[in-house]
């Protein structure tokens, strides 16, 4: 067998898929996956929606790419969109999370160096955070096994161990610029910043005069059945990395912020040359259609109560296999006992597609538009798996 031309970064599963339909994906010999990763919840309608084909192959027989010398209408659109939902003024638009990301850093830099204070750079961070594979994000996410080999860490970030306000404190000192957190860790194994928890840091920032950072690149576009997460807790960040879940399968992201967060985005700080292009911005637009919809938000919350209800079950008949279910919305996980490798192949064995996470879970990511009768199906794939491991577990131990 010929040696494969792709770099070997990525462990691939022995899986092939022709087309996608919904919440299935098929290989090209007919077997049907029924699919709770959806792209590690970028796919947050599905497959194939029909609105979102309509909306890319209309804008594809007009035009793809023009670059950002020039106005584009669907990003004035979507950028006006975005911010009469939410609490931000400004938008920049880029391809993925970690240039979302890298946005957010600079615009926090940026804002306290034109206010005054340019020794006001570092950024406090915390542990089991996923920001990106730039060699800033993986700086700012702090976790040693993406930082190995990569010479020095990006001087600027501070971390401190999960929710821990003690340590949050006195992390911050005069050159502290901004605090940069996930509200629901993705990676970091679906584990919830308390409500109370970010209202304490939002006055933190306050009181102290620094920019608080949201990072919704996985958990925001209604993954938690509010647009965005931060929305639970009742208070707004100063600027916020979204991605994933806005373009619906088209690789997009978003940067947004307050008018004086943005303040020190002038002409010629920053820029991109494929973001904002027509067709992500055509597409973009038409997820926002959908997820906007009067109801739509409403029926995700509906459906993780469905969905948890099937979980708590499953965790109770299969101790020896999960610990506990956890998560928001459609963003849900099981921490699992056994090695969380093992679960997620016995979940694919039964053609049920889900994705790790740290903590030793496995994520649960459907669209947001999987149907009740999908739920119950991968309810009851992940309670015959489970019977399998729990059996086989109990054969090993004699």
């Amino acid at each position: 067998m010929t040696a494969s031309a792709l770099y070997e970064t990525f462990a691939r599963a022995p899986l092939e898929f022709e087309r996608g339909d919904g919440s299935w994906l098929v290989t090209a010999e007919g077997e049907r996956y029924l699919d709770f990763a959806a792209g590690i919840a970028v796919n947050s309608l599905g497959h194939g929606h029909p609105h979102l084909v309509a909306a890319l192959t209309e804008q594809a027989g007009k035009l793809w790419h023009i670059s950002n010398l020039y106005n584009i209408p669907d990003q004035d659109r979507l950028g006006e969109r975005l911010a009469t939902n939410t609490f931000a003024d400004k938008v920049f638009f880029a391809n993925s999370g970690a240039e979302a990301l890298e946005c957010a850093i600079k615009t926090a830099r940026r804002y306290q160096y034109v206010g005054g204070h340019p020794e006001r750079y570092r950024i406090v961070t915390f542990e089991g955070a996923f920001h990106g594979r730039t060699l800033a994000t993986i700086a700012a996410g702090g976790q040693p096994k993406y930082l190995e080999g990569f010479g020095p860490k990006v001087e600027g970030f501070d971390q401190v161990p999960f929710a821990d306000m003690e340590a949050l404190k006195g992390a911050i000192g005069p050159e502290t610029a901004a605090i940069l957190i996930e509200p629901l860790q993705g990676e970091g194994g679906i584990r919830t910043v308390s409500k109370e928890t970010l209202r304490a840091i939002r006055a933190l920032c306050d009181e102290h005069g620094l920019l608080l950072i949201f990072d919704e690149v996985q958990c925001g576009v209604g993954r938690t059945g509010k647009l965005f997460a931060y929305e639970w807790a009742g208070i707004a960040p100063d600027i916020m990395a979204v991605a994933k879940g806005i373009g619906g399968g088209f690789p997009m992201s978003a940067c947004l912020a307050t008018a004086e967060a943005a303040s020190g985005m002038t002409a010629g700080v920053h820029g991109t040359t494929f973001g904002g292009n027509p067709l992500a911005m055509a597409v973009g637009n038409a997820v926002l259609d959908v997820i906007l919809e009067d109801g739509f938000l409403d029926e995700v919350s509906r459906k993780s109560l469905l969905f948890k209800q099937g979980l708590a079950q499953i965790v109770d008949e299969f101790p020896q296999v999960f610990e506990e279910f956890r998560g928001t919305g459609l963003m849900l996980g099981l921490k699992c006992r056994m090695p969380n490798a093992k679960v997620n192949l016995a979940l694919r064995e039964s053609k049920l597609l889900t994705a790790p996470g740290g903590d030793n879970v496995v994520r649960l990511l459907p669209p947001l538009t999987v149907s009740d009768e999908e739920i119950r199906d991968g309810l009851e794939r992940i309670r015959q798996a489970a019977a399998h491991l729990a059996a086989t577990a109990e054969l090993e131990q004699g």
